[in-house]
């Protein structure tokens, strides 16, 4: 490739850096050849050669390098390296270094060998290669010594004070024609520090999707009610240990590894009854597979615990159950055409009830064993039941203890008014988007099972926005305990012929004011339509429309249209020839208000035994501005009304350099700070090519 004179161009400033011209030559063959060593001294392991060796060009798909050193005091050390590469299937690197260190000399007390090694392997399949299985690997393993004995590391410090280094390599393959998934990972975590490692080996996971396994293949007449069962399985194998480096390959696998096996079973249906109700019936199995366990029992001369671990095969199970009807009630209601007119058409009133159950056993009954107890008696004599679960350590935990059953409740209602806009027109009118409330029955609560009633509402007001509201009505009144002091107490409120305590209510409202959205409130501007349309056109023209997060699209696109020219060289105009000028910018509200129980017993009335209520108010804005095409200003404010002054502000300014960015932000209250950033944008280059400066953590900046 040959070019001709070129020069430098910072932010559209010539520089005098320039070059004639430039030859890079290309080739088509490889040569293989000598990698000549670099020399030096080394005051422990004496002067030395590193560095050396022969670079195989083997052909297009991979190389090979061979690299050796050897030192004068004895040590010394190999390393082989390749790079392969097949197109659409795969690529990776692989790497292995071997080192024989010596320090000091042989037959004195300061001597010492150590021999130490690499391993490194990067392996990447491509999507091209196989739509049904994939392979990686990035492996990154050394010993313990390897990095303080190697001589690229001493001029690494990133390298050398590196702490924890971690390996994977997974595999997986999709059988579509059964729809099963099978995959296995094995993870490796090694602690430089303490040569601890962590290692999974396998992990094997094997998935079914869901099917229906009494459904016919040929299908005659109506589906039957037994058709509709679908299930699906997910099972894991998991083989884990924690150890030092030197005692890996010395491991016992029944006795120093952790494994076990756990499989999952969903069963689920869909049915409808009576034409109207659908039930939706489910059960979840879980079964868990141990090779070990561990009995407890307490020492009472040495007043520790002992641990006894019994080897062999150990199956533990649980299971739950959940049942659920849901069905849609429809009212319509035709106004009288007296009072209203033709106007109305009909209000329609939609109904969704839904009832569900849960149940799951308590599997810390005896009959199951999974937990034990033991007696334990203390240096006074004090004696105690102590409870635990021999399966405690397992990989996959052990169930719960407890029984749990519940009933849920829930009630929705939709109500829609359609009317008439025009001549055989109409459009349809949301009046109460959702009005609905939930409640549950806790079966295995011994007081207190019913649970608070949870009650929302919204409306649609406007196209893009619903007003929602939330609200919480306890089950249970408050009563006095023996120092008459208020607590919620086992009698509900309907039980005192009241319906049930308001606790509170939270709402949020939030608005964002753009120019375009005020040109539509007078009329004008784009619809969605154009918007869509002339994002679209960004995406073709390689614009990037996401500078900053908080900045509109709009904003966006007109700071591009004053800026762009056309063809001609003459600036873009409006309908009425004025030259197109804009400065896009943005302004957001929100709004919060919450309503609680003050919770103050000084403050609770005991005539009407309720807490009065207090409120609680965030009003929080922002906004940005983007002045020319690059620049943007943005700040973020609110108001707190229980200090009754500002909340936190900020304010920052950016400024795209292209390949750089610039920003500088202070914080104006309720203390004060800044931060000034220059980084690459490239993201290989971020943390290399920055400057920060900033105030101190505990400092504040004076301003005057």
């Amino acid at each position: 490739m040959v070019t001709g004179p070129a020069y430098l161009v910072v932010a559209d400033v010539p520089l005098p850096f320039a070059i004639p011209y430039a030859f890079f030559p290309f080739t088509k063959s490889y040569s293989s050849g000598l990698i000549m060593p670099t020399y030096g001294d080394e005051s422990e392991r004496g002067f030395y050669l590193r560095d050396g060796g022969y670079y195989f060009a083997m052909g297009d798909k991979w190389d090979l390098k061979l690299l050796g050193e050897i030192y004068t005091k004895g040590s010394w050390g190999v390393s082989v390296a390749s790079n392969y590469r097949k197109r659409y299937r795969y690529n990776g690197s692989f790497l292995f270094s071997y080192q024989d260190t010596k320090t000091g000399d042989e037959g004195l007390p300061d001597f010492s060998r150590q021999t130490s090694f690499k391993l490194q392997w990067s392996h990447r399949q491509d999507t091209k290669a196989s739509p049904f299985s994939t392979f990686s690997a990035s492996v990154n393993f050394a010993s313990s010594s390897y990095e303080s004995n190697n001589m690229t590391s001493l001029y690494n410090p990133q390298t050398r004070t590196q702490t924890t280094r971690t390996s994977s390599v997974s595999w997986s393959t999709t059988f579509s024609s059964i729809g099963m998934t099978l995959s296995s990972t094995a993870n490796l975590s090694q602690n430089m520090r303490d040569s601890s490692i962590a290692l999974t080996l396998p992990d094997l996971n094997i998935s079914i999707s869901r099917f229906q396994p009494f459904k016919r293949r040929q299908a005659v007449g109506k589906e039957r009610w037994y058709e509709k069962i679908a299930l699906s399985y997910t099972g894991q194998l998991s083989n884990s240990i924690n150890t030092k480096e030197n005692k890996l390959l010395r491991s016992s696998l029944v006795k120093d590894w952790r494994n076990g096996m756990q499989h999952s079973i969903p069963i689920n249906g869909n049915f409808t009854m009576f034409n109207y109700i659908t039930v939706t019936p489910a059960f979840s199995f879980t079964d868990r597979m141990y090779t070990n366990k561990v009995m407890r029992s307490w020492d009472t001369s040495r007043q520790v615990e002992r641990t006894d671990t019994t080897y062999g095969f150990h199956n533990i199970y649980n299971w739950n159950l959940s049942l659920s009807a849901n069905t849609t009630l429809y009212g319509f209601y035709v106004p009288s055409r007296k009072l209203f007119g033709d106007k109305i058409v009909a209000i329609r009133h939609v109904i969704k009830p839904q009832v569900s159950f849960s149940y799951a056993p308590d599997f810390g009954a005896a009959r199951y064993g999974y937990y034990a107890t033991y007696q334990k008696t203390d240096a006074h004599g004090n004696v105690s039941q102590v409870e635990y679960s021999p399966y405690s350590t397992g990989m996959f935990g052990v169930p719960g203890r407890g029984k749990t059953g519940s009933i849920s409740f829930d009630i929705a209602n939709n109500l829609e008014m359609k009317v008439r806009t025009g001549n055989d027109s109409t459009k349809k009118i949301s009046l109460i988007e959702d009005l609905g409330a939930s409640m549950s029955y806790n079966m295995a609560a011994e007081k207190c099972p019913w649970s608070d009633l949870n009650m929302r509402l919204s409306l649609k007001w406007w196209k893009n926005y619903t007003f929602s509201i939330n609200a919480v009505f306890a089950t249970y009144a408050y009563e006095l305990d023996a120092n008459s002091r208020p607590i919620i107490g086992t009698h509900t409120e309907w039980s005192k012929g009241r319906f049930g305590r308001f606790q509170g209510m939270s709402q949020n409202i939030s608005y964002t004011l753009t120019p375009e959205k005020i040109k539509k409130l007078f009329g004008g501007g784009k619809d969605e339509t154009d918007n869509k349309r002339q994002r679209n056109k960004n995406e073709e023209e390689g614009r990037d429309t996401d500078i900053e997060s908080n900045v509109d699209d709009t904003m966006i696109n007109g700071q591009h249209g004053a800026s762009r020219k056309k063809d001609d060289g003459k600036a873009q105009t409006d309908d009425d020839g004025y030259m197109l000028f804009s400065i896009p910018w943005s302004l957001s509200f929100s709004y919060g208000i919450t309503m609680r129980e003050s919770q103050d017993v000084n403050k609770f009335n005991y005539s009407t035994m309720r807490y009065p209520y207090e409120f609680a108010q965030t009003l929080n804005f922002s906004g940005n501005i983007r002045i020319s095409d690059g620049w943007n200003i943005s700040f973020s404010s609110g108001y707190d009304f229980n200090a009754h002054k500002l909340s936190l502000t900020t304010a920052s300014l950016q400024r795209d350099l292209h390949c750089f960015n610039m920003s500088c932000s202070v914080v104006l209250a309720p203390y004060t700070s800044y931060n000034f950033t220059f980084r690459c944008n490239a993201s290989t280059l971020t943390d290399a090519l920055k400057y920060d400066k900033r105030s101190g953590s505990g400092k504040a900046v004076q301003w005057y």
